[in-house]
């Protein structure tokens, strides 16, 4: 299998001494579907910045596809596509020309670029909006935007910053399909997230950075094994005028209040067990949220092993 990321012994400090990374070595294969998780400052913007070259390394080397990033910054820069957690974009420039002229950037035909243009504002449902200026999009439309604009060049290798922050549920679940969609076309494509539920559901494979060091690289299945049971708050877009009290193996649904619900799944069950039992009673769901913070659970798991050095 070819590896799409090779880092060795990575490290990163600032000018002002904080030392970002420390040594950092992981590889992401061809095809994967990888989530990189991690609390705030643990590393993981800067780590991004040096695979896309818009940050210098102190030590360590960086392959993409194989190719040193230093010695081959273009063939880098043609294979990635970078969709930031910030919105960078002008407000002011219409959607289908941000996309058009990114695909300036890397130098396709115009016809081609159009094409292109057209082809990932229609898979992401903004074609209607091409003439729309950006400041006028939602939250939501704008995060789709920069997908469509980091994908204009059909990059080998995605890498999604956050894409999801601040979407809403429904939003959120058909960007996962079109990231799934791509992904089996042949995209390998890296995600950061806060959201445990969200590389449950994407990634294949999984890195947890802390502190400058990674303290965990498996396999989804493997982590997720570890965490028997998983609490959430579904947040209704209606008032709830019924008796939510529902038992099944390995799903319970609770009404907490008239307009949120618990849901505790076990036994190998997803979110979407819940999503879609809640679906047959005409229920729609807007937002979710773990009701415990797993990713807290699983970092101070990991860090407890790391200082007792693995055990």
């Amino acid at each position: 299998m070819t590896v799409a990321i090779s880092v060795d012994k990575l490290e990163k400090t600032y000018a002002s001494g904080v030392v970002a990374l420390k040594g950092v070595s992981l590889e992401v294969e061809q095809g994967d579907f990888f989530a990189l998780l991690g609390p705030n400052g643990a590393g993981k913007s800067t780590f991004i910045g040096i695979l896309s070259t818009l940050v210098r390394r102190t030590d360590g080397d960086v392959r993409i596809f194989g190719r040193n990033v230093d010695t081959h910054v273009y063939r880098t820069k043609l294979d990635l596509g970078v969709v930031p957690q910030e919105i960078n974009f002008s407000q002011f420039e219409k959607v289908g020309d941000i996309v058009m002229t990114q695909a300036g950037y890397y130098g396709l035909p115009r016809k081609l670029a159009a094409q292109r243009t057209e082809k990932y504002l229609k898979q992401l449902g903004l074609w209607e909006k091409r003439d729309t200026r950006s400041r006028l999009l939602s939250g939501g439309m704008k995060r789709r935007m920069m997908i469509a604009r980091a994908l204009v060049h059909e990059p080998r290798l995605l890498i999604l910053d956050e894409p999801t922050a601040g979407v809403d549920i429904e939003l959120r679940r058909s960007m996962w399909d079109f990231l799934l969609e791509i992904n089996r076309a042949g995209t390998t494509i890296v995600l950061t997230t806060h959201y445990l539920e969200e590389a449950e559901q994407l990634c294949r494979n999984i890195a947890i950075i802390d502190e400058g060091r990674i303290i965990e690289d498996t396999s989804m299945k493997k982590l997720l094994l570890e965490l028997d049971t998983h609490a959430y708050i579904l947040d209704a877009e209606a008032d709830l005028d019924l008796d939510l009290r529902h038992d099944e193996p390995g799903l319970s649904l609770r009404k907490v209040d008239s307009h949120s619900i618990e849901a505790v799944l076990s036994g190998g069950r997803d979110i979407n067990s819940a999503i879609a039992v809640l679906d047959r009673l005409g229920i729609r769901i807007v937002s979710m949220r773990n009701k415990a913070n797993r990713l807290e659970q699983l970092f101070l798991s990991r860090l407890r092993a790391s200082e007792n050095g693995g055990d």
